[in-house]
């Protein structure tokens, strides 16, 4: 699944400029689905939906930038877009990643005793 996502994300990026925001958001995104299968799964279903492409996502932390924005400066830090990007596509938050469907958690703890 993560190279669907992956793919989408590709073909999504094809169609802004290099280097641009939304671009850059495919780039984080894409990282998110090298490193959490979930994740990658959840966010290709949602790039089917328009409403949640690439550029809608970009808008979602230009926004905050707005919001905080220091005179007419804006800056928005990878942490704080990784965890825009997150909610938006309800992806699980760092460090809280959810388990494949099927996963089995072996304690071995439990064998010790």
């Amino acid at each position: 699944m993560s190279e669907k996502a992956i793919q989408m994300l590709r073909e999504q990026q094809s169609k802004v400029k290099e280097r641009s925001a939304q671009w850059m958001v495919a780039e984080q995104l894409i990282d998110i689905c090298r490193n959490e299968p979930v994740s990658a799964e959840l966010i290709a279903q949602d790039l089917e939906n328009a409403s949640m492409s690439i550029v809608e996502a970009e808008k979602k932390i230009k926004a905050f930038a707005d919001k905080h924005k220091t005179g007419s400066f804006a800056c928005v830090t990878p942490a704080e877009a990784e965890n825009i990007l997150r909610e938006f596509y309800g992806l699980p938050k760092l460090g809280e990643q959810a388990k494949p469907q099927g996963a089995v958690v072996l304690n071995f703890e439990d064998f010790l005793r």
